[in-house]
């Protein structure tokens, strides 16, 4: 017999079903996922081996959850991928504001259903999509918006004392009942309403204005929190922090790689802008690597943490910053240059908290150093490290020159800029205005060409335009940005004479030329 052609309380029990709290089904059914392999919490990158078995053992355990970490965690969404774990459909009191279990009722309302109708009540039959509640806590939620209230209109216009339960307005958690209810940022909540929800976690029951109402609630709770909030706004009162069995750390990725996936997962990219815009390896690391930067600036607040969201709308940037030049100079195609990069600013400067003294530097430069440490974190892995060769020593004197060439293959293109040339690079230049550019600078096409010997002639522009930025990161060229025009020089400038000046040079400090 299909479950939806049952439609009263008589048929439910002939079918021979046998309600389940829903801790007993989230239960039963994890265990089956878990035997076939089957990955419980899709989309979720990077907690495989972390968040995700700890979230499995204490579903197992039959635990209420609440998940500690910093924004942009994926906190709520693991919260709200629990309710694949539900039964498709369970069956409930036609009415019920408290999704009353036909066999076991709770509420008033579905006593008096059942005493009147006996095996012809009503019930109909509730999905799962229906079984979650939400609810940020923020300083103005009360007890009446959780439990809930004695409403005197309702009184008024059924002619009922306050002394009758059906007088009571149920607040969010009852009305979860048989469901999973989830608190975001429940440090955030007072702490009187806190106190609240001690009973309902540890008896399973609510008191609503002095009611003596027993009402042993069926609900899975999720609690999301960050740990810094216990200083900064509030804290979660001992109590109840003991009352949750689960505590799960989040993180945020802790390679490039996993950053990237999860990037590129979220990300809303148009086809459209897909077909017109290809958007390189290089370049998404770079914008990854920007979060990471982030995470460990002096700078930047750690307390509140650099969401993933950061480099989702960076990328998002990326694109539409190469699009609006294709646009512009009406071409079918483009890629995104690392002078696009410039574009993604504003997502940085709108995802970062910042201390005082970066308040005093200013989002907008922070935003900027942010990206300049990523291109000289990343420069490294695609070139040799200006750094280790600025280190080294010529020694004897027969091929000091040739030596030299060979332990400073950067020696070229920064002598094309000491002997007084200049490259300027608009933001939105032209793609073949942007790589005629580029090979006017002596020595880049070939150490590109040496280090990349496959790569094809978008590949090569990019890279070139790259081990510009990546010199000006390493402070041996100087670049300048102003009104979308990025312009790159000389470190020391005409006034110094420094074009014998190389990079084993030990006496060069190049902070006093910056």
């Amino acid at each position: 017999m299909n479950i939806h052609d049952i439609k009263t309380l008589g048929e439910l029990k002939r079918s021979g079903y046998k309600p389940k709290s829903i801790k007993e089904e989230i239960r039963s059914n994890l265990i089956t996922k878990i035997r076939s392999k089957e990955n419980p919490f899709t989309g979720i990158i990077g907690y495989e081996d972390t968040v995700i078995p700890d979230t499995e053992r204490a579903l197992l355990s039959r635990h209420n959850i609440l998940f500690l970490g910093l924004r942009g965690q994926a906190k709520t969404r693991m919260a709200r991928q629990m309710t694949d774990l539900l039964d498709e459909y369970i069956p409930v009191i036609a009415g019920s504001e408290v999704n009353d279990d036909p066999l076991n009722p709770l509420s008033k309302f579905a006593k008096d259903q059942i005493a009147e109708y006996a095996d012809e009540t009503p019930i109909r039959w509730m999905h799962r999509s229906e079984r979650y509640g939400e609810k940020l806590a923020t300083p103005d939620v009360s007890v009446a918006d959780l439990i809930g209230d004695i409403d005197p209109i309702k009184a008024a216009n059924l002619r009922l004392s306050f002394a009758d339960e059906r007088v009571i307005h149920y607040g969010i958690i009852p009305r979860s009942n048989r469901g999973i209810f989830v608190i975001n940022e429940l440090p955030d909540l007072q702490a009187r309403i806190q106190v609240a929800l001690f009973n309902i976690l540890q008896e399973g029951d609510i008191q609503i204005r002095g009611f003596k109402l027993r009402m042993p609630l069926d609900i899975l709770f999720v609690f999301t929190a960050n740990p810094e909030d216990y200083t900064n706004r509030g804290s979660i009162v001992t109590p109840l922090k003991d009352r949750i069995e689960s505590q799960i750390l989040t993180h945020y990725p802790k390679d490039i790689e996993t950053s990237l996936a999860i990037t590129e997962q979220e990300a809303d990219v148009l086809e459209e802008q897909l077909q017109k815009v290809t958007v390189s390896d290089l370049i998404k690391r770079l914008i990854e690597q920007v979060a990471f930067e982030a995470r460990g600036n002096e700078y930047v607040d750690k307390k509140s943490g650099v969401s993933a969201r950061l480099t989702i709308a960076a990328y998002e940037n990326a694109v539409s910053s190469a699009e609006r030049r294709a646009i512009i100079h009406n071409e079918k195609s483009t890629q995104v240059w690392v002078s696009d990069l410039t574009g993604i600013i504003p997502a940085i400067t709108g995802k970062i908290e910042l201390v005082y003294e970066g308040e005093q530097e200013g989002p907008y430069q922070v935003a900027v150093n942010l990206l300049d440490k990523a291109i000289r974190t990343q420069f490294i892995s695609y070139f040799p490290n200006p750094d280790a060769l600025k280190k080294k020593r010529n020694t004897g004197k027969a091929s000091q020159q040739s030596r030299a060439e060979d332990e400073n293959p950067y020696k070229n293109i920064t002598r094309w800029f000491d002997a007084g040339n200049h490259l300027d690079l608009f933001v939105d230049m032209k793609d073949a205005d942007k790589v005629n550019a580029l090979y006017k600078v002596d020595g880049l096409y070939s150490f590109v060409k040496k280090y990349f010997p496959h790569a094809n002639e978008k590949e090569n522009a990019l890279l070139m335009e790259f081990v510009l930025h990546g010199l000006s990161a390493y402070s041996l060229i100087s670049k300048k940005t102003i009104e979308g025009k990025i312009e790159f020089k000389d470190l020391i400038g005409s006034m110094m004479n420094l074009g014998q000046l190389n990079l084993e040079d030990d006496d060069f400090n190049e902070d006093d030329y910056k």
